[in-house]
């Protein structure tokens, strides 16, 4: 099949969607399809490349500056008069491509495509749709997003969020039902955006697996090099977290819980694995606490390293209550890590509470901490949890997640004609 996958953010980003997409689109052309990626260009300009047999089409786009764009460092906050500045721009910000439809008609129009996949209602997205219902090409789009996603990385006081919220699922809602299919990473993410307003949906709607690449992702010890490289120590149990260190992601809630843990497991580390507009703020917060020498910030870690820094944790911890799956949690438990996530989104279709880890409520620090030192201090619980957590991601094996796609492709290719 000529495939073509739409989307805002691509490699070398660090996100679930950039991350998705690039997995799904070197999969595919994997298994000998032919895929071209349309995604904002990282430099300005347009240009085309071959990436892992994935012919990648960069469109021109303008720098964004008030979100970084996820794949340089965000820099140190400036001082005035010894008071440290908010960031207000960024020097490297999210490239957006703001009117690319001639650009996508052009690329589209070499490569003639058999089915378009949309992954975020962007202008390229957008535009792809466009293009592609106008000439009977059969549409699938994904949605990773969830309202809450923008609304609280946005800010909106309380008082206005649930009328936006609602607002943008009708959005989200109306956008998906001009497909020909809709995919989206869990049951509960679809329960909650489309079966939320009643059972009348014009379109087939899937839950599909992000899923991982098991043979990446597998349990065992860390290489002796990784504790060296990164200055671990290999005999503290640790609790690891992997993502975005942005406010949506709180962060912060596991740092206060794991300070609560720290007194009753004193060789305890907690390792954050990432980077975001919030690192430095937790960071200064880490040392107010005296947690200086138990808390160690990597930064942004791309594989084959970050393969091995998921075999150093004792335990996988989130916060974040606006996940529509969680890569990064299914990653944590291929690799053997018992999870201590929250009830919120749908991460409770990977943490299992009591049976590969435990989920807590949104916000409740008191009840995470608990968590993580119930299974830090436990070696039978940890091992027990630690198996089903190996069971439960082979579920979400990739491979699995491409057959899946493939047949929906075909599907609405077939239902076209």
């Amino acid at each position: 099949m000529k495939i073509v996958i739409a989307t805002a953010v691509y490699y070398p980003m660090i996100n679930g969607v950039a991350v998705f997409s690039h997995n799904l689109a070197v999969g595919l052309a994997k298994r000998g399809n032919e895929v071209m990626v349309i995604c904002p260009s990282q430099t300005g300009r347009n240009y085309t490349r071959t990436i892992d047999g994935v012919k990648t089409v960069y469109l021109r786009s303008v720098d964004a500056k008030v979100y970084p764009d996820q794949i340089h460092d965000v820099p140190k906050k400036k001082k005035f008069l010894g008071i440290k500045l908010p960031h207000l721009v960024y020097r490297h910000g999210l490239r957006v491509s703001v009117f690319p439809q001639m650009e996508v008609k052009k690329a589209l129009d070499e490569f003639r495509p058999d089915v378009v996949h949309v992954q975020v209602s962007d202008p390229i997205g957008l535009s792809v749709v466009w293009y592609a219902r106008r000439r009977g090409i059969p549409v699938v789009t994904t949605e990773h997003n969830q309202p809450d996603v923008f609304t609280d990385t946005l800010k909106v006081p309380g008082v206005v969020k649930k009328p936006v919220n609602y607002l943008l699922t009708s959005y989200f809602r109306n956008r998906q039902s001009k497909s020909d299919f809709v995919t989206m990473p869990t049951e509960q993410a679809i329960k909650d955006l489309i079966w939320s307003r009643g059972k009348g949906f014009p379109v087939p709607v899937a839950a599909v697996s992000n899923g991982v690449d098991l043979a990446d992702f597998k349990p065992g010890k860390a290489m002796a090099e990784i504790y060296r490289k990164y200055n671990i120590p290999m005999d503290r149990p640790t609790v690891l977290y992997v993502g975005r260190v942005d406010p949506e992601k709180k962060v912060g809630v596991i740092i206060d819980a794991f300070n609560e843990t720290h007194k009753k497991v004193p060789k305890a580390l907690l390792v954050i694995v990432g980077d975001g507009v919030d690192k430095l703020r937790l960071m200064q917060k880490v040392e107010k606490m005296g947690l200086g020498n138990d808390v160690k910030f990597l930064g942004r870690v791309l594989p084959p390293d970050l393969y091995e820094l998921y075999k150093i944790g004792d335990v996988f911890a989130t916060a974040s209550d606006i996940e529509t799956q969680g890569i990064v949690l299914i990653e944590a438990a291929a690799c053997g890590l018992p999870l201590i996530a929250v009830d919120g989104g749908a991460v409770g279709e990977v943490c299992h509470d009591g049976e590969n880890g435990y989920l807590c409520q949104p916000g409740n620090v008191v009840e995470i901490s608990e968590a993580m030192t119930r299974v830090l201090s436990d070696s039978s619980l940890h091992a027990r949890f630690s198996k089903k957590s190996i069971e439960i991601a082979s579920e979400h094996d990739f491979e699995k997640t491409l057959d899946k796609f493939e047949n929906i492709y075909r599907k609405v290719i077939a239902d076209k004609k």
